[in-house]
């Protein structure tokens, strides 16, 4: 018998016959190969059922999409956006595709440069239109020539590679910021992105981010700025905390327990709860830092579970994180549904 007749013998647990040929041997090795090519069939058949059907449970309506074409810089409301593994698209404008830098190639956000939040974006017959106080317009291609040079980029001590936008809008945001020359890099389709087992883990599900902090959505419901807000005296806006989708209809932090949604085609999975850091303490209306405001009112009473404190250690939790499992289309108005 060969070494095929073996194998198929061994997967059902029985001992491989020896090698003295002899016809009642030779039958039963018919026998043992043809009981395991039914095994297999059976194994084969269970892992080709479609899963059983999950029950969907509505939690709330889409309120809100933000894209967020250079990191930092205010977010663009659109009415529809297609979804991708990367975030949210609507034509030419991505989500955090486009990245400041230092000459360096380290990343530029507003925690370290709180007036980028004063940077909007609208775009017109293919470019970006950046405007900013005190600052002409400046519009950009929505795609680089390829002569353009390729930086090394450095976002979270991860390496990343941006495609240079070119001196006018570098001396555009220089100009703007006022304390160093400044760079901006465009992501493209065909590099790498940065792998979420090295942003977060090995242990997370396989994925990748171009500039995001860790994931390509983030989602956020009304009801939970709605319930921070009972508890400033300044009250916070949806700006402050740059989610990709907020949700109407649901309980304050209900998207804690998401885990996986439904939106239009489009499915998520959840990755974490989001950290919040000082970003949520730059005014989206003065480009004003303070280190204090809504995130100290968050520590008081949305720190993470004491067994999570390895993930998320004194960072406050406030939204959700999420990848997408199934590409699609999504636009205000959508129910939004948890698989159960």
């Amino acid at each position: 018998m060969g070494a095929a007749s073996s194998s198929a013998l061994a997967l059902l647990g029985l001992p491989a016959p020896r090698l003295l040929v002899q016809p009642r041997l030779r039958w039963l090795g018919v026998a043992a190969l043809g009981l395991a090519a039914a095994a297999l069939g059976v194994v084969a058949w269970r892992r080709a059922r479609p899963r059983r059907p999950r029950r969907l449970q509505q939690v709330g309506t889409v309120a809100k999409l933000w894209i967020y074409p250079v990191k930092s810089c205010k977010g663009v409301s659109v009415s529809a956006a297609e979804c991708t593994t990367m975030g949210l698209r609507s034509g030419h404008l991505r989500d955090r595709f486009w990245l400041v830098i230092k000459e360096d190639g380290h990343m530029v956000t507003a925690r370290q440069e709180p007036r980028l939040v004063l940077v909007s974006i609208t775009y017109e017959n293919n470019c970006l239109i950046l405007e900013a106080p005190g600052m002409d317009q400046l519009a950009l291609p929505s795609k680089q020539p390829s002569s353009n040079a390729l930086r090394d980029c450095r976002l979270f001590q991860l390496d990343i590679k941006g495609r240079d936008c070119g001196d006018e809008a570098a001396q555009w945001f220089t100009n703007f910021l006022k304390t160093e020359p400044f760079r901006l890099v465009q992501f493209e389709t065909n590099m790498k992105g940065r792998p979420s087992g090295e942003i977060l883990s090995p242990s997370v599900p396989n994925y990748e981010v171009a500039y995001p902090d860790c994931s390509p959505i983030l989602v956020l419901s009304e009801a939970s700025l709605a319930d921070l807000n009972t508890r400033l005296e300044k009250k916070a806006k949806m700006e402050h905390f740059r989610p990709n989708i907020t949700v109407t209809g649901c309980g304050p932090f209900d998207e804690d327990t998401w885990d996986e949604l439904l939106i239009g085609n489009v499915e998520l999975k959840k990755v974490m709860a989001c950290p919040r850091c000082i970003l949520t303490t730059v005014d989206p209306d003065t480009g004003v830092i303070d280190r204090k405001g809504p995130l100290e009112t968050l520590r008081s009473y949305r720190l993470c579970d004491p067994s999570e404190r390895h993930i998320y250690k004194s960072s406050p939790l406030f939204g959700s994180y999420y990848l997408v499992e199934k590409l699609g289309s999504l636009k205000v108005g959508d129910p939004v549904y948890r698989m159960v």
